[in-house]
């Protein structure tokens, strides 16, 4: 009898409970989406939010990644619609044959008027000219001057005292070889009397790219790796010739030699004052730079 006052007591306190907790934990109003639960991992909310930033860095990235591709794509198709713009208004690079008729020396200009004639008549110069698979040119000459003029070697390091006339170049076909002609001056030195090894840095660079270059796509490339040695001082004031020779090529490649001699009188042996080795790679937009030999 006492038993079931006890009992009633019991289980009006555990209905009292059971309304407390499932008012307390009572589920969301609104399920989550289809979408939500695909991404969601039993007891992981805070993987959600690190997978959701994942995939926001992600597509920021990619949209990032396509505006820079798209800005290139149409700076390099303006920069080859600007060039051939250039060539058809006649600003374009000029061939071999078009580079030997750019200069004459001017009538007062004596200095200029002697270098020209000696280099003419240098046996050298006869036995290039001799052979049929060597082309004749003055590289600086065939390009524009709007280009020349922002140009070291074209421009910056030419003139009385410095390299009064263009120099000639004869380039073996297919890049083989070449043989170049250059009178320098007095006022290129290092120390006094002395060509400035520095000018025949630039010379050797200049050289050995050019007898490569028929040898590579597109005809151009850069330098990777120039090595050179100095033999002996190089007198101002006189007649050079730099000699260069294609030793390997492998697709976009080209291992080049070469070296800056004198002008031997006859019967004698040329000096050797510098040689070099060097690296020229064609780069991979080189289809859209302009041409330089």
């Amino acid at each position: 009898m006492l038993g079931q006052p006890i009992a009633r007591r019991l289980a009006q306190r555990t209905c009292t409970t059971w309304r407390l907790d499932k008012a307390a934990w009572s589920p969301p109003l609104q399920p989550p989406s289809k979408q939500a639960r695909r991404w969601q991992h039993p007891g992981t909310a805070a993987t959600n939010s690190q997978g959701d930033s994942r995939g926001a860095a992600g597509w920021a990235l990619r949209r990032g990644l396509f505006y820079f591709i798209f800005g290139l794509a149409f700076s390099t198709i303006g920069a080859y619609g600007s060039w051939h713009t250039l060539k058809r208004q006649g600003l374009g690079f000029y061939s071999d044959e078009e580079s030997l008729k750019r200069f004459t020396p001017e009538e007062a200009d004596a200095e200029a008027r002697r270098i020209e004639d000696t280099i003419n008549k240098l046996p050298l110069v006869a036995e290039q000219r001799r052979r049929p698979e060597m082309v004749e040119s003055r590289p600086h000459l065939k390009m524009p001057g709007q280009y020349r003029a922002r140009s070291l070697t074209g421009s910056a390091l030419t003139g009385p005292g410095k390299v009064p006339v263009p120099a000639y170049a004869w380039v073996e076909k297919g890049g083989k070889s070449l043989v170049s002609v250059v009178y320098v001056g007095e006022d290129l030195c290092g120390h006094p009397g002395i060509v400035h090894g520095g000018f025949l840095a630039t010379m050797l660079d200049e050289g050995l790219a050019r007898c490569c270059f028929a040898a590579l796509p597109h005809n151009i490339g850069v330098t990777a790796n120039l090595d050179i040695n100095y033999r002996k001082p190089t007198p101002a004031g006189s007649y050079l010739v730099l000699r260069a020779e294609t030793t390997k090529v492998e697709g976009r490649k080209a291992w080049v030699r070469g070296h800056v001699e004198s002008v031997p009188a006859p019967g004698e042996e040329p000096t050797v004052y510098a040689d070099a080795t060097a690296l020229f790679v064609s780069p991979k937009y080189a289809a859209m730079m302009p041409r330089i030999t």
